[in-house]
């Protein structure tokens, strides 16, 4: 069974090194991994972290885009696996992870993902935003389509998926600002069910002010909740429970983000 990763990069030198460290950690003799970066014509010190690494990556492909989901499409196109996922530059996975993940899909071979704990670290990657991270974490039981079309619960960068249902359902939307992981989860779910792995951690999520959940998370729940909406329907329960849920989070973002701005005045 073949693992395709592919991590879009673009002037996110700072990060991109763990990020490549996690992926490598990864080969098990158990285990085959096709390694995938995409660039899209970084101008800080990538290029040449990529070239240190160049020999343990499989396919380094460095272009202009117009954004991450062009760029993991550009992977898509490329890769070969059994089981595919991307993990964007400024996140990492856990020791073990890959391993977890194709001895567990053994048992459930009909799904279409798996899925697992991913805690919010910061830049320094120490755990932060946990009361979120548990709150996610209280769905997992739950999961279920109807449940994802509530409320996205599950972290992309510990999201894996087979080859061939992504072939199945096309390629990332290009037309959206940060949602579109989340409509392609959805579309993902028509293709069997999403099964979480229990346990440990599978990835960690950076949060910091230059990730697009930091700049853009009014846009990204605002796209959230229309693609709910079109997925389950206009007069449906989920896409009326999604409406609360999509001003609920967008408020305690709010006072979050006012908290921080806050606290950096003091």
């Amino acid at each position: 069974m073949r693992f395709s990763i592919i991590t879009p990069s673009f002037n996110g030198g700072i990060f991109l090194e763990e990020c490549i460290k996690s992926v490598l950690a990864q080969h098990h003799p158990e285990l085959e991994i096709e390694y995938i970066v995409v660039d899209g014509g970084s101008t800080d010190n990538s290029h040449q972290i990529l070239t240190q690494y160049s020999n343990a990556i499989n396919h380094i492909l460095i272009e202009k885009d117009t954004g991450p989901a062009n760029a993991i499409n550009k992977g898509f196109r490329l890769a070969t696996g059994d089981i595919i996922a991307w993990l964007n530059v400024d996140d990492f996975y856990f020791p073990e992870t890959l391993l977890r993940v194709q001895r567990f899909m053994k048992d459930y071979p009909d799904a279409s993902c798996y899925f697992g704990s991913c805690p919010i670290v910061d830049e320094q990657g120490i755990e932060i935003r946990s009361n979120i991270t548990r709150f996610k974490e209280l769905f997992y039981p739950l999961s279920s389509r109807f449940t994802y079309q509530c409320i996205n619960y599950i972290s992309q960068p510990a999201l894996f998926f087979r080859g061939d249902a992504a072939r199945k359902i096309g390629h990332l939307r290009e037309d959206m600002t940060a949602a579109w992981d989340y409509d392609f989860i959805l579309r993902l779910w028509h293709e069997g069910a999403a099964e979480w792995i229990k346990g440990d951690p599978l990835a960690a999520f950076r949060w910091h002010e230059g990730s697009i959940s930091g700049q853009n998370f009014r846009v990204q729940f605002a796209e959230e909740y229309f693609v709910a909406k079109a997925d389950a329907g206009m007069f449906t329960l989920q896409t009326f429970i999604h409406f609360f849920v999509r001003w609920g989070i967008v408020g305690a973002y709010s006072l979050m983000s006012r908290q921080r701005i806050k606290a950096d005045r003091t």
